[in-house]
């Protein structure tokens, strides 16, 4: 579990295909006596695993199904991309939840400078838009963002300096494509509402009580 606040922007150094896995060569400024063999360490918002730890950074593996449903098949040599490592149990929680698990690719379709920040407005899968609120938590490459609003097919989040510095965010070029994770406990609630919604009309207080919320 992480919580979608950037500790390093990394660089690519190599990427190697494989059979069954593809590895990541990745630069940080992250401890390396930090990890261990085995760990999880999100890269742009996917959870990958840790199989090689060197003083000039880590190597990470990601099997087919993570290639084939993230960005990771476009990154290459010289990339950044945002690390996270996983939430220490009983530590501060100052973004949200987050998985690392990539629920769909977007695509960056603008953005403009409002006084210091900037709103990016992103295109995402159809499937994803009821777990998009105005106000509501979402994962853009790992960055733990909040929805600014919502429109037909897009959403919008403003980013603060802070953000835009510690972040790949201010280096996304028009109609990049981002890793999109929507937020866990949205994704719980809709799936309630479809087994409890009786047919479509929504959780009422009769359906709450029959089935012993009240």
């Amino acid at each position: 579990m992480f919580t979608g606040l950037i500790a390093d922007v990394g660089t690519i150094g190599k990427v190697t295909p494989g059979d069954r896995a593809t590895t990541l060569s990745v630069s940080t400024k992250l401890d390396p006596g930090d990890f261990a063999l085995g760990d999880s360490l999100a890269v742009n918002g996917a959870c990958l695993t840790v199989v090689r730890i060197g003083g000039d950074g880590l190597d990470v593996t990601a099997v087919a199904e993570t290639m084939a449903r993230t960005t990771l098949g476009d990154l290459g040599t010289g990339d950044r991309v945002n690390l996270e490592r996983p939430l220490q149990l009983g530590a501060r929680l100052d973004g949200h939840l987050v998985q690392g698990h990539v629920d769909g690719v977007g695509r960056l379709e603008s953005q403009r400078k409002v006084g210091d920040s900037v709103v990016f407005t992103f295109s995402h899968p159809e499937d994803l838009a009821p777990y998009l609120v105005s106000k509501g938590s979402v994962t853009v490459d790992g960055i733990s963002l909040t929805v600014a609003a919502v429109g037909p097919g897009t959403f919008d989040i403003s980013a603060i300096p802070h953000t835009l510095s510690g972040t790949t965010l201010a280096h996304q070029a028009r109609s990049g494509r981002v890793n999109l994770e929507m937020d866990i406990i949205g994704k719980y609630v809709a799936k309630m509402l479809q087994a409890y919604g009786g047919g479509g009309g929504g959780l009422s207080l009769k359906t709450l009580a029959e089935n012993g919320f009240l």
